[in-house]
């Protein structure tokens, strides 16, 4: 049966000679794997841009409960970034969210508000002309609410990282810190220097772990240390 779903691409690996297989999270049935059949051929005329990385999408698919793989019938871009792609800032805190949001949305099932965020949170990060720097902090203390471990205040996360052993050599100002990710709108200016910001960052790992198994290494850290250096 066919359905019409908004999904936000994750991440494709090639499947045979002119094919891929895509995960892709969707409004309508959580994280789905999608087989793309001849779309890496001479004639798919760029179709291979609408699966790249974090591409909003709107999709007509097949879906069948159970099933490993399903089929696309229908895609298109919902939404084409004007500056995600061409900023390496941007490009470079896009892949560690897409990293994140690959290690942790596994469920098949549907979380319309999770998505919702994702999307409008896509959508903001890809209009921001300042305050990119901070952007993945804000990111990724909204989203805990949605994935259902949110800390209800800033001394919360403080108190829950220290029973796991995390020591703050700036606990005061994490503590204001955390508490304006938290309730400040995405893109506001939250002043962070590049030190207290890779702390807060790795804090934020941290907490992600506790509550995510298997969330181990975070490959793309490297590269978002470089282009905030």
């Amino acid at each position: 049966m066919l359905h019409r779903t908004r999904g936000i691409v994750l991440s494709y690996i090639k499947y045979r000679e002119t094919s891929i297989i895509v995960r892709v999270f969707t409004e309508a049935f959580g994280m789905q794997s999608y087989i793309v059949n001849s779309v890496r051929s001479a004639k798919s005329k760029g179709k291979m841009a609408l699966y790249q990385p974090l591409g909003l999408l709107d999709l007509v698919v097949y879906h069948k409960n159970g099933k490993d793989l399903q089929r696309i019938s229908e895609a298109r871009f919902a939404y084409g970034y004007s500056s995600i792609p061409f900023n390496p800032v941007k490009t470079g805190i896009g892949i560690f969210l897409t990293e994140m949001l690959s290690k942790t949305l596994r469920e098949e099932s549907e979380n319309e508000g999770l998505y919702d965020f994702v999307h409008q949170a896509m959508v903001i990060f890809d209009h921001l002309e300042t305050n990119i720097s901070n952007f993945h902090l804000q990111f990724l203390m909204k989203c805990s609410g949605y994935l259902g471990f949110e800390p209800q205040s800033a001394e919360g996360f403080i108190e829950e990282l220290g029973e796991h052993g995390v020591h703050f050599s700036t606990l005061e100002a994490e503590r204001a810190i955390i508490s304006d990710l938290m309730n400040k709108p995405l893109g506001d200016e939250i002043a962070l220097s590049s030190q207290l910001r890779r702390d807060v960052l790795s804090h934020i790992i941290k907490f992600y772990q506790i509550h995510v198994s298997g969330l181990n290494e975070i490959k793309s850290l490297e590269v978002l240390k470089e282009v905030l250096s």
